[in-house]
């Protein structure tokens, strides 16, 4: 889907996402095992078009983050009072993923914007 003299790095950014996503995906799955629950083994809708630019593909990326904040908010609401563990992970997954906005942001930025 990336094609260009940018798609090694574009690629390697991809990639390192991916893993990241995993990684916190496997976080979640502890905590919810920690707490005597089990995990969903079903798959999410899977997002995914075709898209025409990588800027395309960047604001998808931007939205399932800010898609990512809503959620983890949610668990912060939810747990408030209730465990403290879970705040602090839905907390430092809302900070990671308002700074991956923040970083998405300021790539989509042109030249010249304000």
């Amino acid at each position: 889907m990336i094609f260009g003299h940018a798609r090694i790095p574009i690629m390697s950014w991809m990639r390192q996402q991916a893993a990241k996503s995993l990684m916190h995906a496997t976080q979640a799955g502890e905590e919810v095992t920690t707490l005597g629950a089990k995990v969903s083994l079903g798959i999410g809708d899977l997002a995914g078009s075709h898209h025409d630019s990588v800027d395309d593909i960047m604001q998808e990326l931007l939205s399932h983050e800010r898609h990512g904040i809503e959620l983890y908010s949610d668990l912060l609401n939810l747990s408030q009072g209730a465990s403290v563990s879970l705040e602090e992970f839905a907390r430092q997954k809302i900070r990671n993923e308002e700074n991956a906005c923040r970083r998405d942001r300021e790539m989509l930025r042109r030249r010249g914007d304000a």
